[in-house]
């Protein structure tokens, strides 16, 4: 993904996002590790270990990962990313978030979705999101930041299948 300076510490109130590194495996890991995170996902084995080696690759090869930590405690949170930034539309997308069961409800994944939107649309005008089909709990999450469902859409993940997902948008106000 070319940069536009996407992958930058970014904060709120609530979280930091710190740029993914290869150092962040073990500590983001022992989050991915709950079965329960994953069990609405298109891919719910991400929990073992060689599976989450792949997503995690594809995460660095991105060059659009975080790192999500609790800005009070330093705890992590979890992840989220950007991906497949396309210069032609002003358009890019942001997923693969998931976030560890203690901070589920407690606004996390509404203030990491709403610093990087922030964050995005200083540089695009439209950020797409996909959404496994099964997700609900994630399909919910996207209409409560008023997220327009756009389409139905199979997504080919990092060296995982490819899975049908729920493709949903946001546009820059204004645009």
């Amino acid at each position: 993904m070319p940069h536009l300076h996407f992958q930058q510490p970014i904060s709120n109130e609530l979280v930091d996002l710190q740029p993914l590194k290869f150092e962040d495996f073990d500590a983001l890991f022992a989050v991915a590790s709950d079965p329960l995170i994953w069990e609405q996902h298109p891919n719910p084995n991400r929990y073992q270990r060689p599976v989450f080696e792949t997503f995690f690759a594809g995460a660095l090869a991105s060059e659009g990962a975080y790192l999500a930590l609790d800005k009070s405690s330093g705890e992590v949170v979890g992840s989220s990313r950007f991906y497949d930034y396309n210069e032609d539309l002003k358009a890019v997308l942001i997923g693969y978030t998931f976030i560890a069961r203690k901070f589920w409800g407690k606004g996390f994944n509404p203030a990491m979705k709403q610093l990087m939107l922030d964050h995005a649309f200083l540089l695009v005008n439209e950020v797409y999101f996909h959404v496994g089909e099964n997700n609900r709990r994630s399909q919910i999450a996207m209409e409560r930041l008023g997220a327009k469902c756009v389409r139905k859409v199979e997504v080919a993940y990092h060296g995982e299948p490819s899975r049908i997902n729920i493709e949903y948008l946001i546009k820059k106000r204004g645009v």
